[in-house]
C-alpha cells in the first residue's frame, strides 16, 4: 500500500512539474507565432543634433506610432559624414537632410543614389542675422563685415550672388569659419552676421531678448525658397523596400501632425529623449515650428517640383553644380500617406 502510495505522489508530482513546463513555454510559443509580432528595426540618421525639426520623428516614437507600424525606430547623430553619405551606404534606412544636400549629391562625378521622400518644412525658415545695431538690412550692407560661416562652398555662392544682385563688392566682405559655436556668442564677440534657422536661434535670441535683424532669404530673392531639412532614403531602399517606406512615413506624419495641434505637449515629449535641452527654448521654438511644418500646404511633406527647379538652376548658374540636377529623379511624393 505505502509503495502504491508513493508510486502516485511520483506520478503526481511529475504531472505537476510537465504542466508548469508547459504553462512557462506554451506562451513563448504563441508570442513567436500568434502572440506579438517582431518589430523590424531600422536606423534614421539625423542631420545634426536633436532640435524641434526633428520633434514629429521623436514624437512618433514616444507615441508608438512606429510601433503601430511594426517598426523599432533607433534615432542616431551622424558620425563621419553627413546623412546623405550614411544613407546611401546603406548605414540607415532613412536621413534627415536638405535639398542643397541631395542636389550636391546627385550631381556629382560620383553621384549618391539618395532620393528626398518627404519635407519636413513647406518653406525656408533660415536667413542672415545680424545685431540690430550693425545695420545689416539687406546684402547691400554686407560691405566691410565680417560673416560667420561653417566653411560650405554654398555660403560662399550665396553670400556673392546676393551681393551681386544689390551692387555690392564681395571682396569687401572677410568670411570666417565658426563651425558650430553658439550663434549668439559670435555675433557678440566675433562675426557681424550669420546664416541660422530662425526657429532655434532666431527663438533663442527672442527669449534673451537681444534684438536682431532678419533677412529671410526667400525674401531676399525668390528663387532661395528651398526644402530645408527634408527626410531622405536610398534608390535601393525605394526599389527593395516601398512598403517599409509608406509605414515609415505614416508613422512620422502622425507625430508632425500631433507637433502641430500641440506644440507645448510635443515639447515635453520631445524633451523626454533630450533633457539635456533648455526646455524654454524648446517649448518656445516648438510654437514657432508647429506653424511652419505644413505652411500654405494642405499636406504635410509633399513637396513641388518649381521649388527643386528653380534652386538647383539658382546653384548651377551660381556654378555649385557640375551639372543640371534631374529633379524629377531627385524626390517624390509617392510614399507620402494619401
Amino acid at each position: 500500500m505505502i509503495a502504491k502510495r508513493t508510486k502516485l505522489v511520483k506520478i503526481s508530482i511529475t504531472v505537476l512539474l510537465i504542466t508548469v513546463v508547459l504553462l512557462l513555454f506554451l506562451p513563448a510559443c504563441q508570442k513567436g507565432t500568434s502572440g506579438e509580432k517582431e518589430l523590424q528595426k531600422i536606423t534614421v540618421i539625423l542631420d545634426w543634433v536633436p532640435n524641434t525639426n526633428h520633434t514629429g520623428i521623436y514624437i512618433a516614437k514616444e507615441n508608438g506610432y512606429y510601433d503601430d507600424e511594426g517598426l523599432e525606430v533607433d534615432i542616431i547623430q551622424p558620425s563621419e559624414g553627413g546623412s546623405a553619405d550614411l544613407v546611401a551606404a546603406g548605414k540607415g534606412e532613412f536621413g534627415i537632410s536638405y535639398q542643397e544636400q541631395v542636389t550636391y549629391a546627385r550631381t556629382t562625378d560620383n553621384p549618391l543614389p539618395i532620393v528626398a521622400i518627404a519635407a519636413i518644412m513647406q518653406h525656408n525658415t533660415s536667413g542672415f542675422a545680424s545685431p540690430a545695431d550693425e545695420d545689416i538690412k539687406t546684402p547691400a550692407d554686407f560691405e566691410q563685415k565680417i560673416y560667420g560661416g561653417w566653411g560650405s562652398p554654398t555660403e560662399e555662392a550665396m553670400l556673392k550672388g546676393l551681393m551681386e544682385k544689390y551692387d555690392a563688392d564681395y571682396s569687401k566682405l572677410e568670411i570666417v569659419n565658426i563651425g558650430a559655436s553658439d550663434f549668439l556668442t559670435s555675433i557678440a564677440r566675433d562675426v557681424d552676421f550669420a546664416w541660422i534657422f530662425y526657429g532655434w536661434d532666431g527663438i533663442k535670441a527672442e527669449l534673451e531678448g537681444i534684438s536682431i535683424d532678419f533677412m529671410l532669404l526667400q525674401d531676399v530673392d525668390p528663387l532661395l525658397d528651398f526644402y530645408t531639412p527634408l527626410i531622405i532614403a536610398s534608390e535601393a531602399t525605394i526599389d527593395e523596400s516601398p512598403v517599409l517606406i509608406e509605414k515609415f512615413l505614416r508613422a512620422t506624419e502622425k507625430g508632425y501632425l500631433f507637433a502641430i495641434e500641440n506644440p507645448e505637449e510635443a515639447a515635453q515629449l520631445f524633451l523626454q529623449e533630450n533633457s539635456e535641452l533648455d526646455p524654454e527654448l524648446v517649448t518656445a521654438s516648438q510654437k514657432y515650428l508647429s506653424e511652419q511644418y505644413m505652411g500654405d500646404s494642405t499636406k504635410w511633406g509633399a513637396m513641388e517640383k518649381s521649388l527643386w527647379d528653380n534652386f538647383s538652376n539658382w546653384m548651377f548658374e551660381n556654378n555649385l553644380l557640375q551639372s543640371k540636377l534631374a529633379s524629377e529623379k531627385a524626390f517624390t511624393n509617392e510614399f507620402l500617406p494619401h
